[in-house]
């Protein structure tokens, strides 16, 4: 969890500020890549529960990450308007939709049902603590290294696409589990 929330706040969080310190946009030109990743991240939510319910939650959930991996530069390394707009609203269906909704779903079939809301709301709200802490890194880095946003920005979301890979290539596959406690009172 911890590594999609470092994802998440990697690209989502820090880009604005890039978009207006760094490329010197205006906040109306700001809000239009925002605005599109934020609706390719609700379309693209249903498609990838669509896939998951096919080949499984781990690699529905793998493969976004490797494409967010694929994306990010693309975005992230030009000062090209259209590039920025067009790859950020793309990596809302990967890094964005492709990984975030399915997270809670994946999580919660990972519980026995008496724990399931209780064990995966704890462990989905650690991964948000340790990923809080993303922003105040990037900025560290980006003000007191002078490296900029960009940098950081790389790095925070390819290095949480990864570990969410290798966390997700060690963890059970949870597609047909069968939810039933473990524990029958009668």
């Amino acid at each position: 969890m911890a590594s999609g929330f470092i994802t998440g706040y990697s690209q989502g969080g820090m880009f604005p500020t890039y978009l207006q310190k760094e490329v010197g946009l205006s906040p109306a030109f700001v809000a239009l890549p925002i605005m599109l990743q934020s609706l390719m991240f609700f379309l693209s939510s249903f498609f990838w529960g669509w896939v998951a319910d096919r080949v499984g939650r781990r690699w529905a959930l793998i493969l976004p990450a490797i494409c967010g991996i694929i994306i990010t530069p693309f975005y992230l390394l030009t000062h090209n308007y259209a590039m920025i707009v067009f790859f950020f609203a793309l990596q809302g269906c990967f890094a964005g939709g492709g990984m975030y909704a399915q997270n809670p779903t994946y999580l919660a079939e990972r519980f026995p049902t008496e724990v399931r809301a209780t064990a995966g709301g704890f462990c989905y709200h650690q991964g948000a603590i340790f990923g809080g802490l993303t922003a105040p890194i990037l900025t560290f880095f980006a003000v007191n290294m002078h490296l900029g946003f960009v940098i950081p920005m790389l790095i925070g979301t390819i290095a949480g696409c990864a570990s969410f890979i290798v966390a997700l290539l060690f963890s059970p596959e949870t597609r047909g589990k069968q939810l039933v406690p473990d524990v029958v009172l009668a």
